[in-house]
């Protein structure tokens, strides 16, 4: 049976003190971007430890992105990756401005109805089932009087989904539940109208369901546009009412 030597046992800490020094010092600025780090033998030497103790460090450093080995040259800092960019409407949407709501919708109408005219191309029968599944629990939560948000959520996903692309179901799950933005209508309008709204969007829903069913690419597209569009229309008119002058 084989057994360690201390020197062995502690190499890992040693490794991982070494590599949290080096990190430091790039971080602080002690080795700019470009820069060469000392060579194995004077890093050795300067903290006390093996030369492999040195490789090792020096390749998490590797790992990490932090720098390079150039072949007869040295190892050299590398630039900062760039921050990664933040993800598109996060923290960019104010549900409470009706002309925030405005402008996501003009952004869902480019992209939604092309995804409508894809679906209807490209759905799998079990694609369509879905989307058929989705409408008809956005008629069973009107029927209970609840509320259709998170149903009618669903069914734009099932219709993003269905075009096989998966960057228009990312885009849909990127904005969340903003994709569905009734909290200013809600406010604004008694029961009976907002009972009437509902209706007219199960209306236009069942009509893009129906194009996307029957394999219609165009009647599809046009029926998600005009469900968008009138939606615009609707938040426009809202927001006219908020900006007259209190008499």
């Amino acid at each position: 049976m084989a057994f360690q030597s201390k020197q062995d046992a502690g190499s890992g800490t040693l490794v991982q003190k070494l590599g949290d020094t080096l990190r430091k010092a790039i971080g602080s600025g002690q080795y700019l971007p470009g820069a060469k780090l000392p060579s194995e033998a004077q890093l050795s030497e300067a903290h006390g430890v093996s030369r492999t103790v040195v490789r090792e460090a020096i390749a998490s450093l590797r790992a990490d992105r932090l720098v390079e080995a150039r072949q007869g040259a040295g190892v050299f800092v590398l630039k900062p990756a760039d921050p990664a960019p933040v993800p598109l409407l996060i923290g960019t949407v104010d549900p409470a401005r009706v002309s925030s709501t405005i402008e996501l919708l003009e952004l869902r109408t480019a992209v939604e109805v092309e995804a409508a005219g894809l679906a209807a191309l490209r759905r799998s029968p079990a694609q369509e089932e879905v989307i058929i599944e989705r409408h008809y629990a956005i008629r069973t939560c009107l029927e209970a009087g609840q509320s259709t948000t998170d149903a009618d959520f669903a069914l734009h996903l099932a219709i993003a989904e269905a075009t096989n692309n998966p960057r228009f179901r990312e885009f849909l799950a990127m904005i969340g539940k903003n994709v569905i933005p009734r909290a200013a209508l809600r406010d604004e309008d008694n029961e009976q109208d907002q009972a009437a709204y509902l209706r007219l969007i199960d209306g236009e829903h069942a009509e893009i369901v129906e194009a996307i069913s029957a394999g219609d690419e165009d009647r599809a597209r046009e029926a998600m546009r005009r469900h968008l569009r009138g939606s615009q229309a609707r938040y426009r008119a809202l927001l006219r009412e908020q900006r007259q002058p209190v008499r």
